[in-house]
């Protein structure tokens, strides 16, 4: 009997050729990455992540951006994921819960650089890497896979690297359920970072880039991996839940595709807060706040945003990031779609810290959690000093599948995180020539920063 990790990566192995939609959308997701890439290589984590992977990873011919050296596969695709994954710039799969850019194209751009294969064979890896981590990712039973502890991203993250890269290794459907049997022994990372602080989220991303490439590499070397190692008894799915959902692994393969899923973010917060931050916002638009004017806050959203992303915001950049309460206080006060707006000398000024403590709860509601997390939802209500209170609420948020983002707002974010006006236009005219010559552009653009 075949396994549904086999039936799966028959389908991801073989499959061919892909609708132009598809191979469309993975251009923005590539542009969008690769700007993620470029800001986040200038983070100090992303630093020491680069220096490590420079130290260790030996010579190799696959660039490390924000690097002048180059390294090896495995290596490269672990620096360019902390940097994909470094500053809350890189795009969401909302029900999988995970972050599949800032995993699979590095993994993808690596492999493909080493291999000098086309960008066209890039953008075929993308696809493949993104319905292999979302699949993944949703079939693990997210929400209670999240509650649990776990870190989607860097658990699920290693089926989307490693079938991009096996994609571009021109892997069989046996050879890519070998990377998969590999790769679930790879799957690690925990939520403890949104309970106790720490860097380790932000190398995440790259941790699973590289754990998917080295499973591929073992792969393609004859190491064999486990025959289910997605949905068996011991499987990813079984192991790492208590609501498994095996069949969504292979439910409509090849009319439902995760890269139509894809949330590309406006701002660089978790994406569960998304709602609340633009709730926010077109109120503050709307009834022209006054923040000093601000008694009370109140916010509502699904269980995982009331139970892990309420937090004091001011303690460090990545709790600014991630906490509901400090989002909220923002949008009143600054431009959350401004990178800048999480520096570190500024998550801490007075009038942030002050308004912060006004939002007097985050609480859970059913209807959000209804959708969590296929269609994010959150509600904010702001009472002033007079009494007088607004109400908003938002379902589905912008830059998501439900209001989606366009190529020009791709562009525009691109050029607004890294600084070049004419970036993402050369990007994308690299995209008709080989991958090698695109990774060797992002070094450039990077080295201007």
């Amino acid at each position: 009997m075949t396994s549904d990790s086999r039936r799966l990566a028959d389908f991801l192995a073989t499959h061919r050729p892909f609708d132009s939609r598809l191979t469309e959308r993975a251009v923005d997701c590539l542009v969008d990455t690769l700007g993620a890439i470029v800001f986040g290589a200038t983070q100090p984590w992303s630093q020491a992540t680069i220096t490590h992977a420079l130290r260790t990873g030996g010579g190799g011919p696959c660039s490390v951006i924000g690097a002048d050296r180059s390294t090896t596969p495995a290596m490269a695709a672990l620096a360019n994921g902390g940097s994909a994954h470094a500053f809350e710039l890189d795009d969401v799969h909302e029900e999988a819960i995970n972050h599949p850019g800032a995993v699979v194209v590095p993994a993808a751009l690596a492999l493909a650089e080493e291999l000098d294969a086309s960008c066209a064979e890039l953008l075929d890896a993308v696809v493949v890497g993104y319905e292999a981590m979302g699949r993944a990712g949703i079939a693990v039973g997210p929400a209670s896979h999240m509650l649990s502890g776990f870190h989607p991203t860097s658990m699920s993250g290693v089926f989307g690297s490693a079938a991009a890269a096996g994609r571009l290794l021109g892997f069989d459907g046996e050879r890519m359920n070998h990377a998969f049997g590999i790769a679930a022994s790879l799957a690690s990372g925990t939520m403890e970072f949104a309970s106790s602080g720490g860097m380790a989220k932000r190398l995440h991303a790259g941790r699973a880039a590289e754990g998917g490439v080295t499973a591929a590499l073992l792969a393609a070397d004859g190491f064999e991996g486990a025959d289910d190692g997605l949905a068996g008894r011991y499987g990813f799915c079984r192991v790492f839940t208590d609501e498994p959902r095996t069949e969504l692994l292979t439910d409509r393969l090849g009319e439902r595709w995760m890269i139509d899923e894809i949330t590309i973010k406006p701002w660089a917060a978790c994406s569960d807060i998304h709602p609340l931050i633009q709730a926010t916002q077109e109120l503050r638009a709307e009834h022209a706040i006054d923040p000093d004017r601000v008694a009370t806050i109140e916010a509502w959203g699904p269980t995982k945003a009331a139970e892990q992303n309420s937090l004091d915001g001011s303690v460090s950049v990545m709790a600014a990031q991630y906490s509901a309460e400090w989002n909220i206080a923002a949008a009143l006060l600054a431009d959350p779609a401004d990178p800048g707006t999480y520096a570190a000398d500024r998550i801490a000024a007075h009038a942030v810290t002050t308004l912060q403590s006004r939002v007097r709860s985050v609480s859970p509601a059913p209807e959000f959690d209804a959708t969590y997390a296929w269609k994010m939802g959150g509600r904010v209500r702001i009472e002033l000093d007079d009494g007088t209170s607004y109400e908003r609420t938002v379902h589905g948020q912008r830059g998501s599948m439900h209001d989606p983002f366009d190529s020009s707002d791709v562009d525009a974010k691109f050029a607004a995180v890294t600084g070049d006006g004419h970036g993402a236009a050369a990007v994308r005219d690299l995209i008709g020539g080989s991958a090698r010559a695109l990774a060797l552009r992002l070094a450039t653009v990077s080295a201007e920063r």
